[in-house]
């Protein structure tokens, strides 16, 4: 509600000897979160090191200009300005950037190689005064402030760079350990509370570049670090030792999944990678290994390497000039040498005023005879929040179609199969566990959706709650985080709703469409031919195995029909639905 929404501002501390921080903070959802679905607002954060010379690292972007520098004037002369460090540089930061630079005639930006080529690009008519670091190099700020900064680069921010400082020990972390959730906390005093939003931040953002991540924790394992001072979110102190731990746990799983697929792409405004990052998570979430490999920095022989060990593969691409890149056409040939016909094939794309790149995609793999997971995705300009969760479910469809191609293969092979009498029992008596059917009807802002569920079940009195599982490959998942709403729709006998869910839905597809529904107080819908609904808000949820357990207390609730009598599901197996 807009009414809630308070204004932006930038919040001070000091963090260590000469060191502060600065936190531009919003409510409000920012542009740059399109593929981060979470409202829970966020801080940009600064860091500010005075010493014989003076650093700042990673100015927020163009949405805190304004406030950003008015407070940091206000408490220092930035004519005196020495050092910009930049963790990553994309647009968003240019106007920030450009009042710097005018500010601070004598500025020197230190960044990766790629982030200068991007400022070159972005400023192509001043002198810039550039420090480029490659791997890893050094800044003497003075009294102690040695500064190393190393390059870590990943495919969705190959111009990656974080930054230790030897005096106090702290470790600017830019786009690693961080969560968009704003506050007043400044470090993460009762850390445990923000592991959502951290794994939440990890999934959406780290989960498709495991390996680039196991390399960080490599690079900084024996580094004695105070804490960590990410972009956004609390600073983690209190919590460091677990979030590492946590970083490596989540990597360690993602590369070690039965299934993998690479995921290759091109970004020329930066549209294109945000739906590969939906596609990612979706990918992900369904228990899938991916590989993504960014082509404008890829070397050809790392495509042919993904490719060959891939179960599957989706390549996207910009449309430039109405052409794909170069470099997407480089990956189109070594796929179309090297990939079997028997992998799955993915398309998608963004585009201006025309989609030709996309086309020219689907058209070699359809002639060359490639199966595809599920229909090219045409994403035109910015994607926003219904795209965004078109693409992930998308995603979720090409992950299950390839699971079960990968689980018929192994039946048509079962060398070292065996089958267990006693598991066969086990299941069968798994099955007499019986639960009502209903529809739970989920809405996020613009997004909605819907999932047929039967194991539902009363957890509480006091407050009245009740428990959801939840797949983790269902398109409803990713609405049911702690505060979200949702209906739970508890069917009568009788087929008609119960088929309708049963159905397999077109990514994006409406759900509810010919049903009959309305608005509940919480803003999701209620069928109004169902037994009874309640509105529940979501409290939190616990990770078991393959489903999540979701937590929620009811807030509202009525019988529709009294005569009804409540449907149940009745199973013979517990091994599926």
């Amino acid at each position: 509600m807009t009414e809630n929404i308070k204004p932006r501002d930038v919040q001070i501390l000091q963090i260590g000897p000469d060191t502060k921080v600065l936190r531009s903070r919003t409510w409000d959802r920012l542009k740059f979160e399109v593929e981060y679905s979470l409202q829970r607002g966020t801080t940009a954060n600064s860091y500010l090191i005075e010493s014989e010379k003076t650093a700042l690292i990673d100015p927020p972007g163009e949405s805190f200009t304004q406030n950003y520098l008015e407070s940091l004037q206000a408490r220092f002369d930035l004519s005196q300005l020495t050092y910009v460090i930049l963790g990553h540089f994309n647009a968003n930061r240019g106007a920030t950037m450009k009042a710097l630079m005018d500010l601070a005639p004598h500025l020197t930006f230190v960044c990766s190689n790629p982030a200068a080529l991007a400022l070159r690009d972005y400023f192509p008519d001043q002198e810039l005064n550039i420090a480029v670091v490659r791997g890893e190099d050094t800044l003497d700020l003075g009294e102690g402030h040695q500064l190393v900064m190393t390059t870590t680069p990943t495919p969705r921010w190959p111009d990656g760079m974080i930054t230790y400082d030897t005096k106090t020990q702290i470790l600017f972390t830019d786009k690693f350990f961080g969560a968009h959730v704003c506050g007043d906390q400044v470090f993460d005093e009762g850390w445990s509370i923000y592991r959502e939003d951290r794994q939440f931040y990890y999934d959406s953002l780290h989960a498709a570049q495991a390996k680039q991540v196991l390399a960080l924790l490599e690079k900084i394992g024996d580094l004695p670090v105070s804490f960590y001072a990410p972009g956004h979110g609390p600073l983690a102190r209190y919590g460091m030792r677990e979030i590492t731990a946590a970083y490596r746990e989540w990597s360690e799983k993602q590369k070690s999944a039965d299934v993998n697929v690479a995921l290759i792409y091109a970004s020329a405004y930066g549209n294109t990678a945000t739906v590969a990052q939906a596609i990612a998570k979706g990918l992900t979430k369904s228990g899938v290994a991916v590989e993504s490999i960014n082509c404008e920095v890829a070397e050809p022989t790392e495509i042919q390497a993904a490719v060959e060990k891939c179960d599957g593969f989706i390549i996207g691409s910009p449309t430039l000039g109405g052409h794909a890149p170069t470099q997407i056409q480089t990956a189109l040939g070594i796929i179309l040498n090297t990939a079997s016909k028997n992998k799955l094939a993915g398309v998608f794309g963004s585009y201006g005023w025309s989609g030709e790149a996309i086309d020219m995609l689907e058209g070699k793999l359809k002639d060359a005879g490639y199966k595809f997971g599920f229909e090219p995705m045409r994403v035109k300009f910015t994607p926003t929040d219904a795209v965004i969760q078109e693409c992930e479910e998308a995603a979720i469809d090409y992950a299950q179609t390839l699971k079960k191609s990968q689980k018929l293969r192994a039946a048509a092979n079962p060398q070292g199969v065996t089958t267990s009498l006693g598991s066969d029992r086990t299941a069968q008596a798994m099955g007499r566990v019986v639960g009502s059917l209903c529809i739970v009807a989920a809405r996020r802002g613009e997004i909605q959706s819907g999932m047929l569920a039967s194991w539902v079940s009363q957890a509480t009195f006091t407050p009245p709650g009740i428990t959801v599982a939840v797949a983790k490959d269902r398109a409803m998942e990713s609405l049911s985080y702690t505060g979200d709403k949702f209906v739970l729709n508890i069917l009568a006998e009788g087929k008609q709703l119960r088929k309708h869910f049963m159905k397999r839905f077109a990514p994006g597809e409406d759900r509810f469409a010919g049903l009959a529904t309305e608005e509940a107080q919480n803003g999701c819908l209620i069928l109004t031919d169902a037994l009874a609904y309640l509105e529940c808000v979501v409290q939190n949820r616990m990770d078991c195995g393959d489903h999540w357990v979701v937590y929620a207390t009811v807030h509202n609730g009525k019988v529709l029909n009294p005569d009804g009598v409540t449907a149940v599901h009745y199973r013979k197996t517990g091994s599926y639905y």
